[in-house]
C-alpha cells in the first residue's frame, strides 16, 4: 500500500459521512452501498434499474470511430510530391504526350497503393478493449440472483464473482472470502492481488493499493465475493483509459517530418527551376508548347519519384529483419524512429526482469544462504557467507525449512514447451523451485508418507497458510508460512544449529535486521515456522500459536541476465533507460541500481503522488534527472511521455498492460511485449516484443540506425541524380542561345530515376552498419536529413555530373550526330554516372576506403539496372519509348568512362584534402 494509506478494522470507528462524497474505498461498505443507492439484501429492484440505465446509458465503452478505406486511400494523393507529377500528367496529356502521361500516371497510382497499404490497419485498440469486458454478470434484482448482459448493468447493481470470472464493472468489495484478482494488465501488479472489504483511508490512494475494490476487465483468480458497482461505462477505471486512449494523439515520427520537409524542399526548387526557364523562354521568345515540354521535363528531373516507394520498401526490408531478432514493427515509421531514439521509457516486470519471482537469498539455522538460478529453472547453487557453492545436504535446519516450504504450498513447477513455468501464485512457486534445487519435491514428501490432515488456507486477514500433517514415524506437526511480521508475532523459538532455542529479544531483533536487510535490496520476505501439534491442541481460530520459526526466504523478480549490458550499450549510445513501473519505489530503485539506470545520486525516484503535486512545466524539468518513476497511473505515464517531448526527446514507452495503452499511442514509439502484453497494448504499440526482452530493444535501436542511414545514402543517391538531371537541362537553355535543344527527354528522366539509378539505389538498403554506429549520439528531433554537409555534397557532384552529361551531349551535336543520337550519348552519360556514383553513396567517407564489393546485392542491382538500360537502347521498343538510338560499344565505353570523372575526382579531393562538404 502507499505510505498514506491505512486500512480500517472492523473495530474501528467508521467515518462520518460529509457534505462532499468520499470516494467509494474510503468508506465503510453501508455506506457505499447508501451513496449507490444500492440494497445489499436485495438489490435494486427492475423498474428502478431500468431508470438508472436511461440516465447511465449502457455498460459498454464507447465505440471508435473508422476511417474509410476509401477515404484514406484519397488521402494519400495529398502528398505534394505526387501532385506535383499529377500536375505534369495532365501537362503532358493536354501537350499530346500520351506515353508521357501514362508512365508519370502509373507511378503516381503505384506511390499512392503503396502508401495506403502502409497505413492501411484497423483502429482495433479500443475494439480489443471491449472484448475484455465481461458479456454476461450475476446481479441480484428484486431479491434475486439472475444473469444478465453485462450492458445493463447501472450503479448500485449487487454483483456476485467466482474464481475465473471477469469483473463486468467497477465494484466496491462488499464480502470477499480468499478473493483474489489479477489486475496486472491494468495496474502493473505482477501477481495477483488480495482483497477485501474494510475501508481504506488516507490521502493519494494509489489505483493499485485500493484492495477493497475491483475493476471492469479484470479477472478473479481466486475465491469469491459479492460487491457494489459504483461506476459503469466510460465511467470505469478502464473506461478513463479508453477515453485516454481516443484522445491520445499518435506524434508523426521524426521521419516523417523530415520526408515531409524534404518534399517542401524539393517542391519549392522544382518550382524555382521551372519559374526560371520559363522566365528565360519568354525572353527568348520560345513556343509556348516548347515551354510546357519543358516545364514537364523539370518537374519530372526535380523530383525524386521513387521516393516515396524506396522508402516504404526500405522500411519493410528492416522490419523484416527487426522481426528476424525477435521485434515486430506494426508500423513501419517505427523502424527508423528506433534508430532517433534518445530515452527509453521501460516498464519494469517481465521487460527489465524476468516476470519469473525467485528465491534470491535464504535465512536459516542462523545463517544467510545465496541462492542462483535464473526464474523457474530448477537449476542452482546455494552458496556460503563466503560466496562459493556449498553442500547443503548435511544442514539439517535449511534441508527442514525447505521441506516445509514445498509442502505448505499449493504451487507447482511443470514444463510447457520446454521451458518451466508455474502452477499457481508465482511467490509461492519460488519456494517450489528453491526446495527443488536441492532435490526435494512435493510429490516426493507425498511419497514418503507425509499426508495433510487439515488445512488452513491464507486470507488477506491472517496473512498465513498453515498445514496440519502426520509424518510417516507417526508424528504430528503443524506447518506454516507468511508475512515475517505475523510469524514472529505467533513463534516463541527459533531452529538455530539444529536445536530449538528461546526467541529472545536479542535473537528477535537479529532476525528483524535479516528482514530489514532483505528489505533493503528490494526482497520479499516470507517466513516458514513449524510446531509439533497433536488432535486437540490446535485452535482452528488461530491454529498458529507458540511456533518455532524456521528460516526467511527473500524473494524477488530478478533482473534478467543480459539487461545490465544492454542499459549500458543504449547509455553509450546516448541513450537514456527511465524505469515506469507500477510497483513500489524501494523496489524499483533497487532493480534501477542493479542494472544501471540510476548510478548517481542526482538521479531521482519517484512516486505518482508526487506527480500529482507537480505541474508540468515542474515535470518538465525532473524529467531531466529522473531514472525511476514508481506507483504511476495511466495519466501519469502520458504527463511523463509528453514532458519529455516537450524537451525534445524522441520516447520509446515499453509496455504490456490496458493502463498503458495511452503512453504508447502517444510516445514517439510505443513498444508492447508480445508475450505478456494485453491485445490493447499490441494494438496501440508500433512495436511489439515477441521474446518480451529489454535487450531487443536495443538491437532495434541499432537496426533503426543502420537503416536511417541507408535512407540517407539512397536519399544522397538519388537528389544528385535529380540535381544532375535539372542541371543538364539548365545549362541547355543558358548556354544554347535562343533556341536551346533537350538533352533528355521526359522518359528518360523517369528512367533514371526508377531504373538506371532507382534500383541501385535500393540496394543501398541492405548495406550493414557503420562500426561507429551504436558511439554516435541520437539525433536531434528537429536535425535537417541535409545535416552533416550532405546538402552541399548533393549540389555539388549533381552539377558536376550535370556539366560532364551536357558537355557529352554539346559535343555529340557538335559533330553533326543526329538529336537522338546526342540524346542517348546523354542518357549513357548521366545513367553510368550514377552507378559509379553510387559506390561513393555508400560511405560517409570516400569510397576509396570501403570494399566496393562489400554489398552483393548492390553487384546484383547494378547488374540488372544495366542489362535493363540496355535493353532501352538496343530494342525496337526501347528505341519508341525513350526517343533512344543505338550506340557503338566504343561510343558507349566513353559515355561510361567520361561519367566515371566527377565521382572519381571529387572523391580523390575529399581523400587527400578532407574536404567535409565534398
Amino acid at each position: 500500500m502507499s505510505k498514506t494509506a491505512t486500512v480500517q478494522s472492523p473495530g474501528m470507528e467508521t467515518p462520518e459521512p460529509s457534505e462532499t462524497p468520499r470516494e467509494p474505498w474510503g468508506i465503510s461498505v453501508e455506506q457505499a452501498a447508501q451513496t449507490f443507492g444500492a440494497d445489499l439484501g436485495r438489490g435494486l429492484d427492475s423498474k428502478a434499474a431500468a431508470e438508472k440505465l436511461s440516465r447511465t446509458g449502457p455498460n459498454k465503452l464507447d465505440e471508435a470511430e473508422q476511417v474509410s478505406p476509401l477515404w484514406l486511400f484519397l488521402a494519400q494523393f495529398r502528398n505534394p510530391l505526387l501532385i506535383i507529377l499529377i500536375g505534369g500528367a495532365v501537362i503532358s496529356g493536354y501537350t499530346g504526350h500520351w506515353v508521357d502521361a501514362v508512365a508519370i500516371g502509373v507511378i503516381v497510382l503505384v506511390n499512392a497503393i503503396i502508401s495506403f497499404l502502409q497505413e492501411h490497419r484497423a483502429a482495433q485498440s479500443l475494439a480489443a478493449l471491449r472484448e475484455m469486458a465481461a458479456p454476461h454478470a450475476f446481479v441480484r434484482r428484486d431479491g434475486d440472483w439472475i444473469d444478465i448482459p453485462a450492458a445493463d448493468i447501472v450503479p448500485g447493481d449487487i454483483l456476485r464473482f467466482k474464481a475465473g470470472d471477469i469483473l463486468a464493472a467497477d465494484i466496491r468489495f462488499s464480502e470477499a472470502h480468499r478473493l483474489q484478482v489479477d489486475e496486472a494488465a491494468l495496474t502493473g501488479e505482477s501477481e495477483p492481488v488480495d482483497k477485501h472489504t474494510l475501508a481504506i483511508t488516507g490521502e493519494d490512494v494509489a489505483l493499485a493499493d485500493r484492495l477493497n475494490m475491483g475493476f471492469m476487465s479484470t479477472k478473479v483468480v481466486n475465491g469469491t465475493g459479492q460487491g457494489v458497482v459504483t461506476a459503469t461505462g466510460m465511467a470505469t477505471e478502464v473506461g478513463h483509459i479508453a477515453g485516454l486512449m481516443a484522445s491520445a494523439k499518435e506524434p508523426k515520427t521524426p521521419l516523417q517530418e523530415r520526408i515531409e520537409n524534404l518534399s517542401r524542399i524539393l517542391i519549392g526548387a522544382a518550382l524555382s527551376v521551372v519559374a526560371i526557364v520559363i522566365g528565360i523562354g519568354v525572353m527568348q521568345g520560345m513556343d509556348l508548347t516548347e515551354m510546357l515540354n519543358t516545364g514537364i521535363s523539370l518537374s519530372v528531373a526535380a523530383i525524386p519519384e521513387g521516393l516515396p516507394t524506396v522508402v516504404t520498401i526500405v522500411l519493410t526490408l528492416g522490419s523484416q529483419r527487426m522481426a528476424g531478432n525477435n521485434a515486430l514493427a506494426r508500423r513501419l515509421s517505427a523502424v527508423e524512429t528506433l534508430g532517433t531514439t534518445s530515452v527509453i521509457c521501460s516498464d519494469k516486470t517481465g521487460t527489465l526482469t524476468q516476470n519469473q519471482m525467485q528465491v534470491m537469498r535464504i535465512w536459516a539455522g542462523g545463517k544467510t544462504w545465496t541462492v542462483t538460478g535464473e526464474g523457474f529453472d530448477p537449476t542452482g547453487d546455494f552458496l556460503g557467507e563466503d560466496g562459493t557453492a556449498a553442500d547443503t545436504s548435511g544442514n539439517e535446519d535449511l534441508q527442514q525449512m525447505l521441506r516445509v516450504s514445498a509442502y505448505c504450498n499449493d504451487a507447482e513447477l511443470i514444463t510447457v514447451d520446454g521451458r518451466h513455468t508455474i502452477q499457481g501464485n508465482p511467490t509461492e512457486g519460488a519456494l517450489v523451485v528453491a526446495a527443488q534445487k536441492v532435490g526435494i519435491t512435493r510429490q516426493g514428501l507425498k511419497d514418503s508418507k507425509i499426508d495433510t490432515l487439515q488445512t488452513f488456507p491464507f486470507d488477506s486477514t491472517r496473512k498465513m497458510m498453515s498445514l496440519h500433517v502426520r509424518l510417516s514415524d507417526g508424528n504430528k506437526y503443524l506447518v506454516a508460512k507468511g508475512a515475517p511480521d505475523v510469524i514472529l508475532a505467533r513463534a516463541k523459538e527459533v531452529r538455530i544449529d539444529g536445536q530449538n532455542v528461546p526467541l529472545t529479544d536479542e535473537r528477535r531483533a537479529e532476525i528483524e535486521a535479516v528482514i530489514d536487510a532483505f528489505g533493503s535490496d528490494a526482497l520479499r520476505t516470507l517466513a516458514v515456522a513449524y510446531r509439533q501439534a497433536e488432535e486437540g491442541t490446535i485452535d482452528p481460530e488461530n491454529p498458529e500459536q507458540d511456533i518455532v520459526l524456521l528460516g526467511i526466504h527473500g524473494i524477488m523478480d530478478p533482473p534478467r541476465p543480459e539487461v545490465k549490458e544492454a542499459v549500458a550499450d543504449a547509455t553509450s549510445a546516448g541513450i537514456r533507460t527511465v524505469m515506469i513501473t507500477g510497483d513500489h519505489a524501494i523496489t524499483a530503485k533497487s532493480i534501477a541500481e542493479q542494472i544501471g539506470i540510476k548510478t548517481r545520486d542526482d538521479q531521482t525516484v519517484h512516486t505518482g503522488a508526487e506527480l500529482d503535486r507537480m505541474d508540468d512545466d515542474e515535470l518538465e524539468r525532473v524529467v531531466v534527472n529522473a531514472a525511476v518513476f514508481a506507483r504511476v497511473s495511466p495519466e501519469h505515464k502520458l504527463r511523463i511521455v509528453s514532458a519529455l517531448q516537450r524537451n525534445g526527446e524522441v520516447a520509446a514507452m515499453t509496455g504490456d498492460g490496458v493502463n498503458d495503452a495511452p503512453a504508447l499511442r502517444t510516445a514517439d514509439i510505443g513498444v508492447a511485449m508480445g508475450i505478456t502484453g494485453t491485445s490493447v497494448a499490441k494494438d496501440s504499440a508500433a512495436l511489439v516484443l515477441l521474446d518480451d526482452n529489454f535487450s531487443t530493444i536495443v538491437q532495434a535501436v541499432r537496426e533503426g540506425r543502420r537503416i536511417y542511414d541507408n535512407l540517407l545514402k539512397f536519399v544522397r543517391q538519388a537528389l544528385t541524380a535529380n540535381v544532375a538531371e535539372v542541371s543538364t537541362i539548365l545549362f541547355a537553355f543558358i548556354l544554347m542561345g535562343a533556341d536551346p535543344l533537350m538533352p533528355l527527354t521526359p522518359l528518360m528522366i523517369l528512367w533514371v530515376n526508377l531504373v538506371s539509378d532507382g534500383i541501385p539505389a535500393l540496394a543501398l538498403g541492405f548495406e550493414e552498419s557503420e562500426d561507429d554506429i551504436m558511439e554516435r549520439q541520437p539525433r536531434p528531433r528537429d536535425e535537417d536529413i541535409f545535416a552533416g554537409g550532405l546538402k552541399e555534397r548533393i549540389v555539388l557532384r549533381g552539377l558536376a555530373v550535370g556539366g560532364v552529361t551536357f558537355w557529352v551531349f554539346q559535343t555529340a551535336l557538335a559533330r553533326d550526330a543526329e538529336l537522338q543520337t546526342a540524346q542517348t550519348m546523354a542518357f549513357v552519360t548521366i545513367m553510368f554516372a550514377q552507378i559509379w556514383h553510387v559506390f561513393d553513396a555508400r560511405t560517409t567517407t570516400t569510397l576509396f576506403r570501403r570494399s566496393p564489393f562489400g554489398n552483393p546485392k548492390l553487384l546484383m542491382a547494378i547488374g540488372l539496372s544495366l542489362v535493363l538500360s540496355a535493353g532501352a537502347i538496343y530494342t525496337p521498343f526501347g528505341n519508341f519509348v525513350l526517343g533512344t538510338a543505338p550506340l557503338p560499344l566504343g561510343v558507349l565505353l566513353g559515355c561510361a568512362f567520361v561519367a566515371a570523372i566527377p565521382t572519381f575526382a571529387l572523391s580523390g579531393l575529399k581523400e587527400v584534402f578532407g574536404f567535409r562538404f565534398i
